[in-house]
This record gives C-alpha cells, sequence and structure tokens, in this order.
C-alpha cells in the first residue's frame, strides 16, 4: 500500500551522506535523484524513502507524532543501523531491544534534521 514516504531536509548533501551509511546496512541504494531529492530502496518492488527539500521553500521541520520504520532482517540489523546511526551524529530516541513480550525487537532514533525512525525486527 505505501509507495514512498519522504522526509524533509535543510541539508541535502548532509542527509544523503547520512542515509547512505544507514540504509546502505538493509541493502538498500540509492534509485532517484535530483537537486530537491535523493530516494533508496533495496528494490523496485518495495517502497521508497526519500530526503526532499520541501516543495513551498520553507524550513524543513519534524513532524511531531510522525516516525518511519524501517524493517530489519534480525536483532544484529537492527543493532548495526542503530550504532550506525549514533556514529553519524544521529540522536537516541531509545536504544536497541525487546518491546513487549511478542518478538518485537526495536530501536528509535533521530536523523541530523530532527525526524523520527525506527529500526525493527519481529521474532527472536
Amino acid at each position: 500500500m505505501i509507495g514512498y514516504l519522504t522526509l524533509g531536509t535543510n541539508d541535502l548533501q548532509r542527509a544523503a551522506k547520512f542515509y547512505d551509511a544507514v540504509l546502505g546496512i538493509l541493502g538498500a541504494t540509492r534509485d532517484g535523484e535530483n537537486e530537491r531529492y535523493i530516494s533508496w530502496a533495496v528494490d523496485g518492488k518495495e517502497p521508497s524513502l526519500c530526503v526532499i527539500r520541501p516543495f513551498d521553500g520553507e524550513p524543513a521541520s519534524a513532524g511531531n507524532g510522525t516516525m518511519v520504520s524501517l524493517h530489519a532482517a534480525d536483532q544484529a540489523t537492527v543493532k548495526a543501523l542503530y550504532a550506525k546511526v549514533l556514529e553519524l551524529g544521529g540522536k537516541d530516541e531509545g536504544g536497541p531491544g525487546p518491546r513487549g513480550d511478542s518478538g518485537f525487537y526495536a530501536a528509535y532514533f533521530r536523523d541530523l534534521d530532527g525526524n523520527k525512525l525506527a529500526a525493527f525486527t519481529l521474532g527472536k
């Protein structure tokens, strides 16, 4: 149902370096870009994630209550992605660990523009 997600950025090149490294852990590569946006996907059949300069020319800002969740293959990948985010200057919003007893394992963080994301996996 979801085709793509966009996150606003005020510094496209800084965001690009951050997401090249972070999304590369999930096997995603750039699949489109121009002077306003860059997008990444694992393949053409899955949704993509984009960073974009807002169309209205106003500064990008993080939405309160908005979060993008990235599916990871396993707990080790969640941990690696979270560690890379912090290494690159992202902010902690809840370290890797189980959430409840349903097998949901996640880490929460903010990118360099303040957008909130999560990396998660299901199962043990």
